[in-house]
């Protein structure tokens, strides 16, 4: 589409549109005036290896949060406390255990990022918890898609969403969490094939004309004249123009439906820091507190040139659904760590499941989760920032999750997950809260990661006990139903049995093969089933 697109222009420009366009009147000014509401995006920031959950989980588990309650790993979001949802009790799928009690037998990670976000078992399946043969147990992959491709199947104009993982660099089956069919990894975009896409969507000059405002806004150029298309259907015509017209109608059926917001420019780009010489310097520094040059006048890293581009997707409607995935088995140099993160997590200088501990690996592991939380409140501030033309934020409209693998890296634990919303989804979810899903009540555990490894404890680490985990009776609501509610929120819908489905008209209710993890043993010998249907109606705006 060109940068200065007139709706009249447009439609003559297409093949069919010779004998529609002369019957068509100017319906984009009352389009423009009659709409309501702001595109919602999604933006996911995915880390690896969990936290040190005592020092990650504020103490109230169940209602309003003030900055006061949030503890000192998350005290970077402070300033945003009143848009943030904590939602408790929640249990991943698929996890590993020395005895196969709650998931297949492939790998403490492999099973586990592979299952993340398709709750579908992987395959191939080994129900031996300590195999080393490499094709079950780092080259397994789920048998499902992952909730990003889902998603963007109904929400994304190509179908695709937008992945991009965070320092460059790709995934194998160990650490990748994006699947766009059946044990087919999805490559995702390299930063800077995203931002030439989305620059691609400026406005030279001022911004759009009124003309243009409701397709800016995010509708789809078929949606905008379909009361004037069923006017020309009415029509007394040839069958030859008739003929033309249900070509017409085709070919503008099968166009983009992207184009970019008023405030969609270079402008907006430069002040959050997505500019091209940031984006440019981003390959050439790291993680941590390794500063660019470029970035300096702006306190950036490269992680936050990944955040800055994701944000100029949503402002500029480039995709609603952005995954942001930071990488695996990572020495955070600029943190002064000298061991990767996958040996940290085990509190070890390997990564192995038990032995001495490593030397100030807590303190080290509470490093990395503030920096994390660093990286996500830069992200939450950059959508806070960005104004929508009725007050709102892009924060406001759309939905920012922080996920991590797990809860606690040494024990693999998947219940009781940190995961850390902003964002009410134009008013769809409760903010200002954590809300227990599991059981409601305000004294949930925050785990047991200080267990093991800090001064005055055990001086071994652990990891086949799971001690520095969480109770496994407990904080176990399927993650499923967050995931329902986060498709519900952005519009994608279902078919009459509650599965995500394109051109579906229902709630969605259900996702994935299993939502009990036990379910996943054997690598989905049992029967299909979601025995907890629906969404987490105590996250909606609205509930008790």
């Amino acid at each position: 589409m060109t940068n200065n697109m007139n709706r009249r222009i447009f439609l003559r420009g297409l093949g069919g549109a010779c004998v529609a366009a002369p019957f068509l009147s100017s319906v984009m000014e009352r389009q423009a005036k009659a709409a309501t509401g702001n595109p919602k995006t999604l933006i996911v920031m995915f880390t690896h290896y969990g936290c040190i959950t005592t020092k990650w989980f504020p103490k109230k588990s169940h209602g309003a949060l003030t900055a006061d309650d949030l503890p000192v790993s998350l005290k970077p979001l402070s300033d945003y406390v009143g848009k943030l949802l904590m939602p408790r009790g929640i249990r991943g799928m698929n996890e590993w255990t020395q005895n196969m009690k709650r998931g297949q037998g492939n790998d403490p990670h492999t099973q586990v990022v592979g299952s993340y976000f398709t709750c579908q078992p992987v395959t191939p399946n080994s129900d031996d918890p300590f195999s080393f043969d490499m094709s079950t147990k780092f080259n397994a992959k789920p048998k499902g898609r992952s909730l990003d491709h889902v998603m963007a199947e109904q929400l994304s104009p190509n179908g695709t969403p937008l992945l991009m993982h965070v320092g460059g660099g790709s995934d194998t089956p160990l650490s990748g969490i994006s699947y766009s069919a059946a044990t087919t990894a999805y490559p995702g975009a390299s930063l800077s094939q995203a931002f030439s896409g989305i620059t691609g969507l400026f406005k030279a000059g001022t911004p759009m004309n009124a003309d243009t405002y409701a397709v800016a806004k995010g509708k789809s150029l078929l949606d905008c004249v379909k009361d004037d298309l069923q006017t020309l259907k009415r029509f007394d015509m040839s069958k030859a123009d008739k003929g033309k017209l249900d070509a017409w109608e085709a070919l503008l059926s099968q166009t983009t439906s992207v184009v970019a917001s008023a405030q969609c420019n270079q402008a907006l780009g430069d002040m959050i820091g997505a500019s091209q010489s940031n984006v440019s310097g981003a390959g050439k520094g790291g993680l941590g507190a390794d500063v660019l040059t470029t970035m300096v006048a702006n306190g950036l890293d490269g992680a936050d040139v990944y955040s800055a581009v994701a944000v100029l997707a949503a402002a500029c409607n480039y995709n609603p659904v952005i995954f942001l995935k930071y990488p695996g088995s990572y020495i955070f140099k600029g943190l002064n760590i000298t061991t990767e993160s996958h040996s940290l997590s085990h509190r070890l200088d390997n990564a192995g499941m038990s032995g001495a501990c490593l030397a100030g690996a807590v303190n080290n592991l509470l490093k990395v989760d503030l920096y994390y939380a660093q990286k996500f409140a830069k992200l939450v501030g950059m959508l806070n920032g960005i104004k929508e033309s009725d007050g709102s934020t892009l924060l406001d409209n759309g939905a920012a999750v922080w996920f991590q693998e797990m809860s606690d890296g040494n024990a693999h634990n998947l219940n009781n997950l940190p995961i850390l919303q902003a964002g009410g989804a134009g008013g769809y979810f409760k903010t200002g809260w954590a809300v227990n899903v599991d059981d409601g009540s305000a004294s949930l555990t925050v785990g047991n990661s200080e267990s093991q490894c800090t001064d005055g404890t055990s001086n071994m680490a652990n990891g086949l006990n799971q001690g520095t985990g969480s109770d496994p009776t407990v904080s176990k609501a399927p993650i499923n139903k967050y995931f329902c509610n986060l498709m519900n929120a952005m519009g994608v819908k279902a078919g009459d049995d509650g599965f995500p489905k394109k051109g579906g008209t229902a709630e969605v209710t259900k996702f994935g093969m299993y939502d009990k993890t036990e379910d996943f043993i054997h690598g989905g010998t049992a029967a299909a089933k979601i025995n907890n249907p629906g969404e987490f109606t105590a996250l909606k705006a609205g509930s008790a």
